[in-house]
C-alpha cells in the first residue's frame, strides 16, 4: 500500500517551497509600503482628545532602523508613569499685581494665622502656560530647543500687538488652591492660542506635555499642600469667608512678554522664583546678554543636530556599509601563527 504524499516528487516540494517563500516576500513588502505610508503616524489616541502625551508610539521605521517591541514597551510604561517636573511659566513681576496679592495674603493669614505657610511668595507667582516630563540633560536641551522655536510661532500669532492681562477675582480648585482669576475679555483667545501652539511644538519633540484637562490660566496665592499639617490640625479646606472681601477685586494688568521653561524640582532663585533653564522674550522689548546667548547655543545645537543626521544617513546607505567592510575584512594579511585574532584597522574610510 502507498503511503499518502509517496507520489510528490522532489520538483513538486521545490515549487511548493518557492510558493511560500514568494508569499511570504510580498507580505514582508507590503508591511513595509503600509508602515511608510503618511497614517502610519497617526496615534488612536488623537481620535479621543487623550492629550496627557504626545502621539508617539508605534511601530514605524525611522531611517532602517526598526524601534523593538522593548522600546514601545519603555515608551508605554513612561506614559504610564508621567509625572510632570517641568513647567512653561509666564511670570507675574506688575508691581500693582504683586502688591495687591500680598494685601489679600495678609487679610487671610489675620484670621487664621496658620495659612502663613499656605501662601505663595510673591517671587513665585506666574501663570503656567504647559506642564512637561524632562527626564534628562538631553531632553532639557530638546525642552529648550522646543521653547526658542516656539517664540517666532507665538510672535505671529500676536502680530506685533501687546498682550495684556487683567486680573480679577478669586476661586479654588476644590477648595484646595486659591487663585487670582483672569479677566474675560479679547485676551482670551489668544492666550489659548499660546498654550495649544506651546502644547503642539513640545509634543512634536516627543516630548511628553499637556494635560488631559483643558487649560485654565490662573494665578495660584495659596495652596494647602504646602503646609500638609494643616490637616491634622483641623484646616482641610479654604473657607471662602476669608476672601470674600476680595471675590471681585481688581488686582491689576500685567503686559504678556516673557516665558520660561522653570524646573517644579530643583531649587529656587534667591528672588524666590522657580530654576530657570532658558527664556523667550516677546515683543519689542530689549534683547538682554541671555536672550543672544539663548539664540547662539539654539543655532549651534541645530547645526550640530544637522550634521549628526547627515552621518547617521551615510553610514546607513548599502554602499558605504559595504565599504566599510571591505575595508576591515578584506585585502588584510593576518599572520594565522602569531596574530590569529589581529585584524588591521590602520586604514581609514575616505
Amino acid at each position: 500500500m502507498e503511503r499518502p504524499g509517496a507520489g510528490i516528487n522532489s520538483n513538486e516540494c521545490e515549487n511548493t517551497s518557492t510558493k511560500r517563500k514568494m508569499s511570504e516576500e510580498f507580505e514582508a513588502s507590503t508591511v513595509d509600503c503600509l508602515i511608510n505610508m503618511p497614517f502610519a503616524t497617526i496615534d488612536i489616541k488623537d481620535d479621543y482628545e487623550i492629550t496627557d502625551v504626545p502621539p508617539k508610539i508605534s511601530k514605524r521605521s525611522v531611517g532602517n532602523e526598526q524601534i523593538t517591541n522593548d522600546q514601545i514597551k519603555k515608551r508605554k510604561k513612561r506614559h504610564k508613569d508621567y509625572q510632570p517636573n517641568y513647567f512653561l511659566s509666564i511670570p507675574i513681576t506688575d508691581k500693582e499685581i504683586t502688591g495687591e496679592i500680598k494685601i489679600l495674603q495678609n487679610a487671610i493669614i489675620q484670621q487664621d494665622k496658620r495659612l502663613t505657610k499656605a501662601m505663595v511668595s510673591d517671587g513665585s507667582f506666574h501663570i503656567t502656560l504647559l506642564v512637561m516630563q524632562l527626564l534628562n540633560e538631553d531632553e532639557v536641551n530638546i525642552g529648550i530647543d522646543a521653547l526658542l522655536e516656539l517664540k517666532p510661532l507665538i510672535e505671529e500669532i500676536l502680530q506685533g500687538k501687546h498682550l495684556t492681562l487683567p486680573f480679577q477675582g478669586i476661586d479654588t480648585f476644590g477648595n484646595q488652591v486659591g487663585f487670582v482669576k483672569l479677566a474675560e475679555g479679547d485676551h482670551i483667545n489668544p492666550l489659548l492660542e499660546i498654550a495649544e501652539t506651546a502644547k503642539k511644538t513640545f509634543q512634536e519633540k516627543g516630548i511628553l506635555a499637556g494635560e488631559s484637562r483643558s487649560f485654565k490660566p490662573h494665578l495660584t496665592f495659596m495652596k494647602l499642600s504646602k503646609a500638609p499639617w494643616l490637616r491634622k490640625n483641623g484646616v482641610k479646606k479654604i473657607d471662602p469667608e476669608l476672601y470674600e472681601k476680595f471675590i471681585s477685586h481688581r488686582f491689576g494688568e500685567e503686559t504678556f512678554s516673557r516665558i520660561d521653561l522653570c524646573s517644579m524640582l530643583k531649587k529656587k532663585q534667591s528672588d524666590g522664583y522657580y530654576h530657570c533653564e532658558s527664556s523667550i522674550v516677546i515683543g519689542k522689548k530689549p534683547i538682554g546678554i541671555q536672550d543672544l546667548i539663548n539664540e547662539a547655543l539654539h543655532r549651534e545645537r541645530m547645526c550640530l543636530k544637522a550634521k549628526v543626521k547627515q552621518i547617521k544617513e551615510l553610514l546607513l546607505k548599502p554602499e558605504t556599509q559595504a565599504k566599510i567592510r571591505r575595508e576591515l575584512f578584506e585585502g588584510r594579511l593576518i599572520d594565522n601563527s602569531n596574530q590569529a585574532n589581529h585584524v588591521d584597522f590602520s586604514a581609514t574610510l575616505t
